[in-house]
């Protein structure tokens, strides 16, 4: 058996002697190429050493050398035997050469023949900062061609490559006996000695010159100095460019597909293309094939990555497995190319062939594949864009034929300054075309223009105004299909105009308190508008509207387009900061009274659907970096009952933390059919540090949705959706985690259960 390992971003280095055509090999002892050895001899059986000799460079008194032919030379003691033409030299030795510097007790020098004897604590630091120690080291005079003795070589990154002998022959190849490689520290924080977190060990490393490549012989892994990993047909080759070879395996035991063995293989197509081919083994389902294709041009860059096997499917519905076997897959690619500093295209597609597979397969957990594209023009002052969209569900209950595809959606805006009362203009063009397969279809465009003024007054007050005017012309059909009324607009075509003017008024007061600053700003904004066609008008866009303190003082409340908040209305806020060093409260509260009833735009539970409108807020406390707590909500305006709570909190280190976090979306809503139903949730997550590299960590999410809110919801005020438990080692070069994760939801094949999985990575390797 033969296999090739890649090291997929080791640093080329030249050998203890900086060759340049032995480049690699100690950089990257890593991976290499070997066959399976008989063990190896008493000789062999040395142990090289990876710890610094006491003995450290001193500095050169050498002098320097300009010519390639010249050796500089410095030593306590020098005598010279004129008859033999040997050179000894002992006491501090120093040799340069083409900026190769040699240090030792003693040196021999046969000029007749060339042969250099160095001996006692050598030392050979090259001019990549690579620095080389020896008991013995017999070299020619070029300082390149030799054998050493129990070498050590320390890189410039802190990497260590050791080994009992080393040779360089004629032919420029060289040979490693007994050698170790690691790129972990060999000391702690004390500066005392300790054994590398991992290393790898080899009987033979080869360096083969003419094919640039290293090969290992009776190669392993060591972790915490247990020989784990053997390596068989270990290689890389000998440069700082990737190349092909078999990545770090993973291993996952789970409920849906038994427990799964990935074996990815890397393949360098060329120094800018590469692709990574995954076959995925289970001992519950028949096997997978995963692949990603990468590459960068001259203009941008862009991915592939799919996945594809053979296998029977659970549909949905609750209807009896099918066990004929089908082609199913996933395939997801996404890039983004730049024409010139202005125009740019992004991308990104995303498409599966059926509900289940990237759950059963733990891909991912999204409901929802939206495939994108966007070709922009950014300009000093335009912006045009050309885009469009479509989606796939895969939630359960939902028609593909109602998921819209938008194509085209044309944006173009314009600012132009204000030259009478210094304020700016912002002209808008706008088109936009969904289709649906078995849906309504509906078609808008729009033109539109924005002047905003700011100004500071004599007393401190930040006064905005703002006066917009636009022109929309629709076309929709099939509008029956559309299941909420309040949603499909009057078929055919529809036009309607829409006219604002707002003023919003800041006035921030700031003094000293509790040792820090505080500012107070009290906030006042008016809002006019003539009514407006908004019920005639299809609704694609500005759907699931929720009052928040993000919308709370926009022009127009609504998400998008369709929907445009008209009438007259007032809204009032406060807004409070206090800050201290390492110490921020922000916080936000307001409401608004609209002059005309609207009940009809805004659906029940929304916030808005009185004139008086529920009291909304945000408060966010951050102490250093230690804590982060922020909290969401909406009050009901009669009885201040919360219709909205979120609460998320972040405390603790790097090391040791929680996360929690709970949501409330009480709307009282008597439609079914609208899209944000009531919910509770809880989630909860962290990690504690046991010691300095292993910790322990854990997440879990809880459905507390009760029936009564949600009378579709299949549980009834407790339901765990999933949990994580794990534990993991982390150090300089090595990570360690084995993780435990349950499922109490399922759909289809994708199962509710356990699943385990193991991972393992060798940091400083580029895995």
């Amino acid at each position: 058996m033969n296999w090739a390992l890649f090291h997929r971003a080791a640093g080329a280095r030249p050998f203890w002697l900086a060759s340049a055509s032995a480049a690699a090999l100690i950089a990257a002892p890593v991976m290499a190429q070997a066959d399976v050895e008989s063990p190896p001899s008493a000789e062999a059986a040395a142990q090289p050493n990876l710890q610094t000799p006491d003995t450290a460079p001193t500095v050169s008194d050498a002098p320097d050398v300009k010519g390639e032919e010249q050796v500089g030379f410095a030593a306590d003691n020098l005598n010279y035997d004129s008859e033999t033409d040997v050179v000894v030299a002992d006491g501090n030795v120093q040799m340069n050469r083409e900026a190769i510097e040699l240090r030792a007790d003693k040196v021999t020098w046969n000029r007749k023949s060339g042969q250099v004897f160095a001996e006692g604590n050598v030392t050979i630091k090259n001019p990549e900062g690579d620095t080389a120690y020896g008991d013995k080291i017999e070299l020619t005079d070029t300082l390149r061609d030799g054998v050493v003795e129990n070498l050590l070589v320390v890189l410039d990154n802190g990497a260590r490559l050791a080994a009992v002998r080393g040779t360089r022959l004629e032919n420029g190849n060289i040979e490693l006996e007994n050698a170790a490689y690691t790129p972990c520290p060999v000391e702690d924080n004390a500066d005392c000695a300790k054994n590398p977190t991992w290393q790898i060990r080899a009987v033979r490393v080869m360096y083969d010159r003419t094919k640039n490549k290293i090969r290992y012989k009776g190669a392993r892994v060591e972790i915490f100095g247990l020989p784990l990993i053997p390596l068989p047909g270990l290689s890389h080759p000998a440069s700082s460019e990737a190349g092909n070879g078999l990545l770090v395996p993973g291993m996952r035991l789970d409920r849906n597909n038994g427990f799964e063995v990935s074996l990815p293989y890397y393949l360098r197509i060329a120094p800018d293309r590469d692709m990574t081919i995954t076959p995925h083994f289970y001992t519950s389902a028949v096997p997978m094939i995963e692949g990603e294709f990468r590459a960068l041009t001259d203009i941008g860059s862009f991915r592939v990555n799919g996945y594809a096997t053979y296998s029977s499917l659970v549909p949905l519905n609750g209807d009896a497995p099918d066990s004929r076997r089908r082609f199913r897959g996933y395939l997801d690619s996404a890039g983004k190319f730049q024409f010139s500093p202005q125009w740019s295209l992004t991308y990104s597609g995303r498409i599966a062939t059926d509900r289940t597979f990237m759950r059963r397969y733990d891909i991912s957990r999204d409901d929802r594949l939206r495939s994108t594209f966007a070709l922009e023009r950014i300009g000093s002052t335009s912006y045009l864009s050309i885009a469009g969209w479509a989606t796939q569900t895969l939630r359960r209950n939902d028609n593909q034929g109602q998921q819209p595809i938008a194509l085209p959606i044309i944006d173009y805006r314009q600012r132009l300054d204000d030259p009478f009362l210094g304020g700016q203009f912002e002209l808008q063009l706008n088109t936009l075309a969904i289709t649906r397969t078995a849906g309504q279809d509906t078609q808008r465009a729009f033109a539109g223009a924005r002047w905003d003024l700011r100004r500071l007054t004599a007393m401190g007050q930040e006064l905005t105004l703002t006066a917009l005017v636009r022109g929309d012309v629709y076309n929709s059909d099939e509008n029956l299909l559309t299941a909420i009324p309040g949603y499909r607009g009057k078929s055919g075509w529809q036009a309607r105009g829409i006219a604002a003017v707002a003023a919003d008024m800041r006035w921030p007061f700031i003094g000293e308190f509790m040792g820090g600053t505080q500012t107070l700003t009290p906030r006042v904004q008016i809002v006019a508008t003539p009514p407006i066609k908004n019920l005639d008008i299809p609704n694609e866009d500005s759907r699931a509207f929720d009052l928040e303190d993000g919308n709370l003082f926009a022009i127009n409340r609504f998400s998008g387009n369709d929907r445009f908040e008209d009438g007259a209305r007032i809204t009032y806020g406060l807004e409070w900061n206090f800050s201290r060093p390492g110490f921020n409260i922000s916080s936000v509260v307001g409401q608004s009274y609209r002059l005309a009833n609207k009940s009809n735009l805004f659906p029940n539970g929304t916030g808005l659907t009185d004139r008086t409108s529920d009291v909304v807020g945000r408060t966010t406390v951050a102490y250093r970096d230690f804590l982060r707590l922020t909290h969401r909500f909406r009050l009901d305006k009669d009885d201040l009952s919360v219709r909205r709570s979120e609460f998320d909190v972040t405390i603790g280190s790097r090391s040791t933390y929680a996360v929690l976090g709970h949501s409330r979306l009480n709307r009282d809503i008597l439609l079914l059919g609208e899209d944000l139903q009531d919910r509770e949730e809880v989630r909860a997550g962290g990690r504690v540090a046991v010691t300095s590299n292993w910790s322990v960590f854990g997440s879990a999410i809880v459905d507390l949705t009760k029936r009564a809110d949600a009378p579709l919801n299949t549980a009834d005020g407790f339901q765990p959706i999933r949990h994580r438990v794990g534990i993991a080692y982390d150090d300089e070069c090595l990570s360690i985690a084995l993780t435990w994760r349950r499922d109490y939801v399922g759909t289809g094949d994708a199962r509710r259960g356990n699943s385990f999985s193991f991972r393992l990575a060798f940091r400083n390797l580029g895995f």
